[in-house]
């Protein structure tokens, strides 16, 4: 998914630039509202993990390979404005120190991975949540179907950008079907990804869920009195 230097053209490169840009100015200014003392360390773990889970590669066929986005698992752990900062880190890193995406197609990568991949995992987190039996199991279950969708809908996004300012010599309709095609089958690794970290998460320290919160907030008092002595 990462897109590499030239594979755009110029105009397009600078629109994502802007675009960019402006996202992470409003991912800024909104994850000082989702950030404290408990979930900063958390946002500094999330985006270690998205790190090293996109350094790794699975196969998807006819010698294609895939690898996390990370953008509905860091929305959903740390909120959308936290996650996307998180990813913009780490597309930062890569690009920098790894060549993994282009220095030009930054702002491409951004936009795709931070406003796109995260924005529609949260989204789709959101809506159904609306849906789903209001407890904190149903969360890793909206966490995963946010991923599997996300990431679709990423490709999409990049091949509105390719139809746009595209330099390969490739026909649209082949670069959709393709694109579709095997990310479908890429966000079923990332709805399992997802899924697992997430209830793994909620299992041990719910709190520290963005994603959980509202639940929490409507929890009753409980009060435990097995083991007390009569």
């Amino acid at each position: 998914m990462h897109v590499p230097d030239g594979f755009l053209d110029a105009p397009t490169s600078i629109a994502t630039g802007v675009v960019a840009t402006a996202a992470v100015a409003v991912a800024l200014r909104g994850a000082r509202r989702e950030l404290d003392d408990r979930t900063a360390p958390m946002a500094g773990l999330v985006a270690a993990f998205v790190f090293a889970a996109q350094m790794i590669n699975f196969p998807v066929g006819a010698g294609t390979s895939g690898h996390l986005l990370g953008g509905a698992l860091a929305a959903v752990l740390v909120g959308p404005f936290t996650g996307a900062l998180c990813l913009a880190v780490v597309l930062l890193v890569q690009g920098l120190l790894f060549a993994d995406g282009g220095i030009t197609a930054l702002g491409t990568n951004i936009t795709l991975f931070s406003l796109v991949a995260v924005g529609a995992g949260w989204l789709v987190f959101r809506g159904l949540q609306l849906l789903l039996p209001r407890r904190l199991s149903s969360v890793p279950v909206a966490a995963g179907l946010a991923g599997l969708v996300s990431v679709p809908v990423t490709a999409v996004a990049f091949v509105a950008l390719f139809a746009a300012g595209g330099q390969a010599p490739v026909a649209l309709e082949p670069v959709l079907t393709a694109m579709l095609g095997w990310h479908v089958l890429i966000g079923v690794g990332e709805a399992l990804i997802t899924a697992l970290v997430v209830s793994s998460v909620v299992a041990a320290r719910p709190d520290l869920v963005h994603g959980a919160r509202p639940l929490l907030a409507t929890r009753g008092l409980e009060i435990r009195t097995a083991g007390v002595a009569a």
